[in-house]
């Protein structure tokens, strides 16, 4: 690892899917797990996920994707696959293109899904239809 590369600032994209779509895609669903693997991804480059942030369906140039951009907080998003990164943003090209003009790196982790059986998607079910101390609504 090189030393410009250490420690890099890394947003991770998780996307927001309504849990009835749980049967038909379950990690689409399970933001817990994205997370996961993009800060598994990140800790092998010896980065750092200083944000994680859960959208649908956002405008590339929406604020809560740049706010920690502007100061400095970070350096690159990462998604855990392009079926996430299609589900989080309103146009995956306006984002890639928006993160060049910003300069700031946009990667794909791309690692091994976990196995959604039965019993895991029931647990993603649970988790994901508690609720939220202090939701607002918003």
């Amino acid at each position: 690892m090189d030393d410009v590369s250490a420690g890099l600032r890394v947003a991770a994209i998780a996307s927001l899917t309504p849990l009835e779509e749980l049967d038909g895609d379950p990690f689409l669903v399970d933001t817990r797990s994205q997370h996961a693997m993009c800060a598994r991804w990140a800790a092998d480059r010896g980065y750092v996920v200083t944000r994680q942030l859960r959208v649908y369906g956002l405008r590339p140039d929406h604020r809560a994707l740049w706010s920690g951009g502007e100061d400095g907080q970070v350096e690159l998003f990462v998604a855990p696959n392009d079926r996430v990164l299609a589900r989080a943003l309103a146009s995956v090209p306006d984002f890639e293109a928006e993160c060049e003009r910003r300069g700031v790196r946009l990667e794909i982790a791309g690692l091994e899904e976990p196995l959604y059986t039965a019993r895991t998607k029931a647990s993603v079910h649970r988790r994901l239809s508690m609720p939220t101390a202090g939701y607002d609504g918003c």
